[in-house]
């Protein structure tokens, strides 16, 4: 049976800081920031951060990349005695993915009101009905993690605003009659 890990607050802090490194990573890419860790035996042994738009791939979240690199380093598909640290709260098919895993720890930043699926709109990862029940702690670096997504956000929205902007300006010069 897997054992849920136990950390030290200072270790929580540090692990999460690894997702947010992970989480950057995707905004510099132009990604949704959003990092994801795996941390066995007190180390991290794989990182994700999400990609679905470079690799344009619905399922390239930041929580599948880990849990797959995991897989791989672990060489099985159970994730017993591991913890994940995400730096938003998993979506449906993450939670899925983390209860197939057999993953008993997700320490996760930022809630997701509109598709998380730990505490949110549901808890799967609670639900007594499955196979597989989670440990769940919210808000590890939920101020930072949050902030890292209003940014981007209000970033694109600016972007689109000012293409918005020019494109009507460009309308108006050839609609102008000529001198």
């Amino acid at each position: 049976m897997a054992q849920i890990p136990e950390f030290s607050a200072d270790q929580v802090q540090a692990f999460m800081d690894e997702a947010l490194v992970e989480a950057r990573r995707a905004g510099e890419l132009g990604e949704v920031p959003i990092g994801a860790v795996v941390v066995y035996n007190n180390q991290v042994i794989a990182r994700g951060h999400n990609l679905r738009e470079t690799d344009q791939l619905a399922t390239a979240h930041a929580e599948i990349l880990a849990i797959e690199a995991a897989n791989r380093a672990l060489g099985s598909w159970r994730l017993e005695n591991t913890a994940l640290f995400v730096t938003l709260e998993p979506c449906i098919m993450c939670a899925g993915a983390i209860i197939n895993a057999r993953i008993p720890a997700v320490y996760f930043g930022a809630v997701d009101p509109k598709a998380g699926a730990t505490v949110s709109l549901y808890q799967l990862l609670a639900d007594q009905r499955l196979n597989h029940q989670v440990q769940v702690v919210s808000g590890v670096a939920a101020e930072e993690s949050g902030a890292l997504l209003q940014d981007f956000f209000r970033q694109i929205r600016a972007a689109r605003k000012a293409a918005k902007a020019a494109k009507l300006a460009a309308d108006d010069d050839d609609n102008s009659p000529v001198k």
